[in-house]
């Protein structure tokens, strides 16, 4: 295959001689007899080597090579000059150079050299590929979905990651906020760099300020000694900010300042820290009402609100459940050592037609007991929770018992499926809060906690 050069000398005759000898090693070579002619062949997707003088009228050789390494950093540069010392060739290589040669050179040299690019090209250019690939992958692999829904979802992530603009991700209790904001991470040059994330309505106010900054030694009672915070743990990269419509007000304006100036003191320090932190909001209320209602600052939402992504709920995504279902079904099997390898299609007409107000949240936690339910090798509407089955009209998953149900399991056995099923269900409802959760179940909030510990319930893999 011919690679194509670009030597770059003002130079006729040096140009001559160097196409000469180029396109009769096999290569295709353009000319350009200055710096500023020379970028005009930058966005060139065929480029693979550029050699080029120091010495030129105009852009000399050092600028060019700046510029262009801006532009094409995956194209290796040779520079050519007859003007060769060590303090040049130093120069030159730390202005981005792959290589340097001193005129006059042997033909064998120059081939030399542009073969040894060349293959430096193809090194770049594969990790590259690997590099979008492995990112693509990262950030895609739960982001499933073929409906225009999800699609334009998906378009949203990929228009905006690349950039340091925050973003405040919105939509309905379990559409998978998280997984959006993490997905805007793993596709973000930040990839490398730490993800952080932080439920506002999972830590208790007067410990919140300290989880969010830091605290120094002897800040309070307690602070034996000094502890980073969020923001400054995501130095670098992303802090992801879940539930951001409940954080307290006093926070809220510490938080703008944070956003505007891009400094923070920890709690108990004078010492103003400047931070690199790219900020993902995400929330489930209506952060216009909350300001209306005077509960969230307007001027801390539109530094959020830079640029903002609606999640759609499950229901606007219907075509998309029986491979999300699918998709959850393949990874519980591996987690929970189960032969079940797909749904009936049947259960999943059920599956399509239920409305999913508890949205993808619920439908990975309906897999889950559904497994746990199935006997055989696929899921039938009878595994399917009645809760689904009866509000999608189907008897087949009534919670009517019959003998058949019990198959080769014993009745004890069959009550505490029933049993789990039921307590993962009212979590799920509940985001994991076991008082509501309790209450649901006509039971003590005792006697629940007692329960999930019998059945090794985890409450964190139930509210993600």
């Amino acid at each position: 295959m011919k690679r194509t050069v670009l030597v770059v000398d003002d130079e006729q005759n040096m140009q001559a001689v160097m196409r000469m000898i180029l396109e009769g090693a096999g290569h295709h070579v353009l000319a350009a007899d200055s710096g500023e002619a020379a970028l005009a062949h930058a966005q060139n997707p065929n480029l693979d080597v550029v050699l080029s003088d120091l010495k030129m009228p105009g852009m000399g050789g050092e600028q060019f090579i700046i510029r262009f390494r801006k532009e094409r950093p995956d194209v290796p540069v040779i520079v050519v000059t007859a003007h060769g010392t060590i303090r040049s060739a130093v120069k030159s290589i730390h202005d981005g150079a792959a290589d340097y040669l001193t005129k006059p050179f042997e033909p064998e040299q120059l081939e030399i050299a542009v073969h040894n690019a060349i293959k430096l090209r193809d090194i770049l250019r594969e990790n590259e590929q690997l590099k979008a690939a492995v990112s693509e992958a990262r950030g895609s692999r739960h982001l499933v979905g073929e409906s225009p829904a999800a699609r334009q979802l998906l378009e949203e992530i990929r228009r905006v990651a690349p950039y340091k603009t925050g973003v405040l991700i919105t939509g309905e209790s379990g559409t998978g906020k998280e997984l959006v904001a993490r997905t805007l991470h793993e596709l973000s040059p930040r990839h490398d760099r730490p993800w952080v994330a932080l439920n506002c309505s999972a830590i208790p106010r007067d410990l919140m300020e300290s989880e969010l900054f830091g605290y120094v030694k002897g800040a309070f009672t307690g602070a034996a000694q000094n502890r980073r915070g969020r923001i400054e743990q995501a130095q670098g990269g992303t802090l992801f900010l879940d539930e951001i419509g409940d954080l307290d007000m006093s926070l809220q304006s510490k938080l703008l300042r944070v956003l505007q100036e891009r400094e923070f003191s920890a709690v108990g320090s004078d010492h103003v820290r400047t931070v690199d932190v790219r900020f993902i909001a995400a929330t489930n209320h209506d952060l216009k009402a909350l300001v209306r209602e005077g509960k969230f600052r307007e001027d801390l939402l539109y530094r959020l609100d830079v640029y903002s992504i609606l999640v759609p709920p499950l229901r606007e995504r219907r075509p998309d459940i029986p491979l999300l279902a699918q998709t959850f079904l393949r990874e519980l099997v591996a987690e929970m050592d189960k032969k079940v390898t797909a749904f009936t299609p049947a259960a999943l007409d059920i599956l399509e037609r239920y409305p999913w107000p508890g949205n993808i949240r619920e439908l990975r936690n309906t897999v889950e007991r559904s497994l746990l339910s199935c006997r055989g090798q696929t899921i039938d509407v009878e595994d399917l929770p009645g809760a689904v089955t009866t509000r999608t009209g189907t008897t087949g998953g009534s919670d009517k018992f019959s003998l058949s149900k019990l198959g080769e399991k014993n009745l004890d056995h069959w009550l505490e499926e029933v049993e789990r099923g039921a307590i993962l269900e009212a979590l799920s409802q509940t985001k994991g809060v076991q008082a509501h959760a309790a209450k649901r179940l006509g039971i003590s909030e005792r006697s629940l906690w007692h329960r999930i510990k019998k059945l090794n319930i985890q409450i964190n893999r139930v509210i993600q």
